[in-house]
């Protein structure tokens, strides 16, 4: 089986890497519309700002790819927030996958949040076999909104959508390749989707 890590102008790409070949897939790496469609699983990471992550996926015609799709996408924290309607982040407008907003956390608790917390109501793909009330890691300073289509939820200042899936659509806004045996055990259950 083939997997992508989407480039697209984002950080943290090195750690998925290292977690896939942990789990023994050499990703392919790419920006390219041509690439993806022969792979079987794309990841959808990033650390970075959402304006201008959306305009480098627009530039590579990258954003029309992600909405027609339909191979298994999995968003990772500001991929999920990108796989969403709206950010509050520089007044972006996601790719509409989820229909859900992207918030910024209030100012009077510590922003960003980081480090590890708890996901609850577990349900869906991602979290078979994964035990209630796992930790994972975080780090953002925007939040997905608690939604219908969450399949697991956080709580730090408000309750949030930890994750969620739609169809072919998956997304976490933890870090699940910095989450330890949690995080390669969600990483295993997507890849073997």
């Amino acid at each position: 089986m083939k997997v992508a890590i989407l480039k697209y102008n984002a950080g943290n790409i090195f750690s998925v890497q290292t977690a896939l070949q942990r789990l023994g897939y050499v990703p392919v790496l790419t920006d390219e519309v041509q690439r993806l469609d022969k792979v079987d699983r794309v990841i959808f990471p990033g650390v970075g700002e959402a304006r201008s992550a959306m305009a480098y996926l627009k530039q590579r015609g990258l954003d029309q790819w992600l909405r027609r799709t339909t191979k298994p996408v999995l968003g990772i924290c500001l991929g999920l927030q990108l796989l969403c309607e709206y950010s509050e982040e520089n007044d972006t407008p996601g790719l509409g996958i989820f229909p859900v907003s992207v918030r910024r956390f209030p100012p009077h608790g510590k922003v960003p949040h980081m480090g590890w917390n708890t996901i609850q109501r577990l349900k869906g793909r991602l979290f078979r076999g994964v035990p209630e009330a796992s930790y994972v890691y975080f780090v953002h300073s925007f939040y997905p909104e608690w939604h219908a289509l969450a399949t697991a939820q956080t709580i730090y200042q408000v309750p949030f959508s930890a994750a969620m899936e739609q169809g072919n659509f998956f997304g976490v806004q933890f870090h699940p390749e910095k989450s330890g045996e949690v995080g390669e055990h969600i990483l295993k259950n997507f890849l073997e989707l």
